[in-house]
């Protein structure tokens, strides 16, 4: 059984579920999310009953964490984005609904070792790095700007690591280098090799930064990983971004040029 692998949706209600019927027209059963399910985004109440709903786990990314506790080296939009989100899930009337999603947010783990898929090796996830799971950027650039960082990272991969948190999608391997989706293979799919250690980035559904505003996500399979881009109403999700007072009008900006 594939399975796809969604991350950084960022409150983005609009995306989740344009993202959620592609992975359903592929036949894909089995969902997984590698986290920050809320911040910047107008939905994130929305954005946790799906993600609850359809995904068989769910990881801990940084912008969950910090509406949990404090929202850490945020910068200023950010900060407040965080701050609001947890107003919002406060003032939900509903206290069972109220509860059971603080609930969900606190049972997110920062690190998941599955056999995905039949593989022979466990796969990885998480949501920055496999060194420092929940704020570790993993940047395209470092493999030739950061060479002694990528190798420390790769200290921590025995097989596949599967990643988001860059908004960024594309394969570091450990010569370094890096690939984008559309280097590495025929319809966007890595092939995987044996013996071979690789970092995965699956991109963004709700916040995409590779200046490609379509909704990002992967599929795995036993034998290669599949990267898709997805259509979504970006003016739907910018209108409710502009109406919330806390919300800076340049996080709706940003998602028409997917920076």
């Amino acid at each position: 059984m594939s399975t796809a692998i969604i991350s950084d949706i960022h409150g983005n209600a609009v995306a989740l579920k344009a993202v959620l019927e592609d992975i359903k027209s592929r036949g894909v059963e089995r969902i997984i999310c590698l986290g920050d399910i809320v911040g910047y985004g107008p939905d994130p109440l929305e954005c946790v009953d799906l993600v609850s709903e359809h995904c068989d786990w769910s990881l801990l990314g940084n912008h969950d964490f910090g509406v949990l506790y404090e929202p850490t080296n945020f910068n200023p939009a950010a900060e407040s984005a965080a701050f609001w989100t947890r107003s919002a899930f406060d003032n939900e009337e509903d206290d069972a609904a109220r509860a059971r999603r603080y609930e969900f947010l606190g049972r997110l783990r920062v690190r998941v070792s599955d056999k995905l898929n039949g593989t022979a090796k466990p796969v990885l996830a998480v949501h920055g790095s496999p060194r420092r799971p929940i704020n570790e950027y993993i940047f395209p650039d470092d493999v030739i700007n950061a060479t002694d960082k990528m190798r420390a990272i790769f200290e921590h991969v025995d097989s596949l690591c599967i990643v988001g948190h860059t908004h960024v999608p594309g394969v570091f391997t450990d010569e370094p280098d890096f690939y984008p989706p559309d280097e590495i293979g025929e319809n966007c799919t890595y092939k995987f090799q044996q013996d071979e250690r690789a970092i995965v980035n699956v991109g963004s559904v709700g916040q995409p930064r590779d200046h490609n505003p379509r909704a990002s996500y992967a599929v795995l399979h036993d034998d290669r990983l599949e990267f898709f881009r997805v259509e979504y109403d970006i003016e739907e999700t910018a209108r409710k971004i502009k109406a919330i007072p806390e919300l800076n009008d340049w996080l709706a900006d940003r998602l028409y040029e997917g920076r």
